[in-house]
């Protein structure tokens, strides 16, 4: 098959998802990444030219058709199970681990981005987190040795964790209001000691940034790299897999880390002048 008649199939079943879609060229154009000037070249029957492969990918991405139909290999659109999904709703394990584990591991070597629902897990101790399950359904030995990969893995070398978290939440913390209002303070100092520990001894390979709650908000969620969004939901997690959309949540994290009043340089400090008052 020459160019031609490549860019002809091309042109043709670009107009069948134009149509499908139901929305103008312009509209279509900033949908899959390009602008209205290419759409009209690319639609223009005398033009023998192809996109750019990230064009294509795009376009078959956003539209949920196989990159094979639109190219004219082949016949099927492959509209299910060939196209990842934008989004996906994943559900915990009993433990905790096998998600998170399996991201941490695909992300390696790349900046992993923590908004905690409360205390990072990174940094919880054992009686926080009984203290944090006594109501829930799965007992807190689960939960605790779910949340000791987190430790181990930043332990490694070369790995990268920035968190970003109210000040409020440790302030309210340490004073014991809130849902803490039953826990010890023995515990809540314990806990904070142990928390200033970890950022000393992980920084700068794992970075807290404490920004006003007047300022900000955030639900939690975790950015892994380049590959994946997930949005803490309770006892499971809305994924976000379109590159728009993890791009969309770095930069939320990006406008969190502006506004910090506390740095990571500060941090360990802050957290242990909290644990004394």
């Amino acid at each position: 098959m020459d160019k031609r008649e490549l860019a002809h199939i091309f042109q043709e079943r670009l107009k069948i998802l134009l149509a499908r879609v139901g929305t103008s060229q312009s509209a279509f154009a900033a949908l899959v990444g390009i602008d209205r000037s290419a759409m009209s070249q690319l639609l223009d029957g005398q033009s023998t030219r192809l996109p750019r492969v990230e064009t294509l990918l795009n376009i078959a991405e956003r539209c949920a058709v196989s990159l094979d139909w639109l190219v004219g290999v082949s016949h099927d659109e492959g509209i299910t199970g060939e196209m990842k999904p934008s989004f996906e709703v994943e559900e915990g394990d009993a433990e905790g681990r096998g998600l998170l584990s399996k991201w941490h591991a695909e992300a390696s070597g790349s900046k992993i981005r923590y908004v905690p629902q409360r205390l990072p897990d990174i940094v919880r101790i054992e009686q926080v987190i009984a203290y944090e399950t006594d109501f829930i359904r799965h007992n807190y030995e689960m939960k605790f040795s779910g949340t000791t990969f987190p430790l181990d893995f930043n332990r490694k070398p070369g790995t990268d964790m920035e968190i970003c978290m109210p000040i409020e939440t440790l302030e309210d913390f340490a004073r014991g209001n809130g849902i803490w209002k039953s826990l010890s303070k023995d515990i809540r100092t314990e806990q904070l000691n142990q928390m200033a520990t970890v950022l000393d001894e992980l920084y700068p390979s794992l970075r807290l940034f404490l920004f006003d709650g007047r300022r900000g908000f955030s639900i939690p969620y975790t950015v892994f790299g380049q590959l994946r969004a997930a949005i803490f939901l309770g006892e499971m997690y809305l994924v976000l897999n379109a590159p728009d959309s993890v791009l969309s949540m770095q930069r939320h994290f990006d406008r969190l880390v502006r506004i910090a009043t506390i740095n990571p340089h500060e941090a360990s400090r802050f957290v242990s002048q909290l644990s004394v008052e």
